[in-house]
C-alpha cells in the first residue's frame, strides 16, 4: 500500500491568527484561522484523502470503517486520534478536558475523553502555556475559582521553539498567545472552559463556562508527568522518542540528510513540521513540503526519508 495524503480542514477561532496561511502556506478562511485539522476522522472536521488516486475524495472516517485491513483491522470503532496545527495568535481559554468515561457518560457514547501533547513549534519571546494548577483540594480549587484568583491559582510556563509537553486528561492548562504547536490528541472536541479572560464578542457577550464539568474531571491536585525522552540516530538523522501512554506514541523524525525508520507499529500518522525532502516507500518516491500529512498504513515496514526537516509522528497504542 501506498502513504495516504489528506487535505487538512482548516477551523476560525477568536484567538488565531494568519500563521496557518504566512508560514505553511494553508489556505486560511480569514486572519482569525486557529487551528488545522491535519489528520482528522472526528464528524466536527474530517480530513479527505488526496492521495492515492483511487482513495481520493474519501472522508478518513468513512475510510477507517471500510477499509479497516490498512490499519491492522483495530479493536477501536473510529479513528483514535487527531492531529492540528494551532496558530495562537491570542491566548486561548484556561480548559480542560474529561477522560473517556465522562465524556460517554455526559458528552454521548460516540465521543472519546481527551489526553493530549503539543509540539512548541514557534513561541514568540516570553511566550507563556498555563501548565496546572497550586489548588491541593477541591475545596480549595473551587473556591479560587469563584473568587476569580487566577494569578493565585495558575500555573504559567515559559516555553520556547522545540518544547514538548504532555497534557493528560483533567490538567488546567492554556496555550499562551504567540505560540503555533502541533498537537496529538485523541479523537475528541470535548472541552470545558474553566476562564476566558471575561472576553466578549462584537455583542458584549462572555463566551461560555464550563465551571461544574471542569470541578468534576480537575486533576486535583496537579501532578506533572515525568517524561522520559530519547534519541535514537546520528547527525543525518534521528528519532526522538517523546512519549507513549495507554493512548498513542509520539516522535519525532527529524533529518538533515537521510533517516531509514522501522515500523512495527499498525500505521502511522505523520506532518511536515519543518523543511521539506523526499519519502522513499517500496521504491517510490514522494516529495514533502512543510505541512504536508499523511498516514503510513500497515503493511508499509519501513521508510527512507531524505532532506533537511522534521516530521511530527503518531502511531495509535
Amino acid at each position: 500500500m501506498k502513504p495516504i495524503f489528506l487535505k487538512p480542514v482548516l477551523q476560525e477561532k477568536i484567538w488565531g491568527g494568519n500563521k496557518l496561511g504566512i508560514y505553511f502556506d494553508l489556505p486560511i478562511p480569514s486572519n482569525q484561522t486557529g487551528e488545522g485539522w491535519m489528520i482528522s476522522g472526528h464528524p466536527n472536521g474530517v480530513t479527505e484523502v488526496t492521495s492515492p488516486a483511487e482513495l481520493k475524495g474519501l472522508p478518513l472516517d468513512r475510510l477507517y470503517k471500510e477499509h479497516p485491513a490498512l490499519f491492522g483491522n483495530p479493536k477501536e470503532e473510529v479513528f483514535p486520534l487527531l492531529t492540528k496545527i494551532i496558530d495562537a495568535s491570542q491566548a486561548l481559554s484556561v480548559q480542560v478536558h474529561p477522560d473517556d468515561q465522562y465524556a460517554a457518560a455526559h458528552e454521548g457514547a460516540g465521543e472519546l475523553g481527551k489526553t493530549e501533547c503539543w509540539y512548541i513549534i514557534s513561541a514568540a519571546p516570553g511566550a507563556k502555556i498555563v501548565y496546572g494548577h497550586t489548588a491541593q483540594t477541591k475545596e480549595e480549587f473551587i473556591e479560587q475559582v469563584e473568587k476569580d484568583n487566577w494569578d493565585e491559582l495558575l500555573t504559567e510556563v515559559p516555553v520556547k521553539d522545540g518544547d514538548f509537553f504532555y497534557v493528560p486528561h483533567g490538567t488546567i492548562h492554556a496555550i499562551g498567545a504567540g505560540i503555533v504547536i502541533l498537537e496529538i490528541q485523541q479523537s475528541s472536541d470535548t472541552t470545558y472552559r474553566v476562564y476566558d479572560y471575561h472576553r466578549t464578542d462584537a455583542n458584549g457577550h462572555e463566551r461560555e463556562l464550563h465551571l461544574q464539568q471542569s470541578f468534576d474531571v480537575t486533576m486535583i491536585p496537579h501532578q506533572t508527568p515525568e517524561l522520559e525522552i530519547t534519541i535514537d540516530g546520528n547527525q543525518e538523522g534521528q528519532v526522538v522518542h517523546y512519549l507513549t501512554n495507554e493512548y498513542f506514541s509520539v516522535y519525532k523524525w527529524d533529518l538533515k540528510k537521510e533517516l531509514v525508520v522501522d515500523l512495527p507499529k499498525n500505521y502511522y500518522l505523520a506532518t511536515v513540521i519543518t523543511g521539506e525532502g523526499e519519502m522513499e516507500v517500496d521504491g517510490t518516491v514522494y516529495p514533502l513540503k512543510l505541512a504536508d500529512s499523511f498516514i503510513l498504513p500497515t503493511d508499509i515496514q519501513s521508510v527512507t526519508l531524505r532532506g533537511d526537516l522534521e516530521i511530527m509522528v503518531a502511531n495509535p497504542e
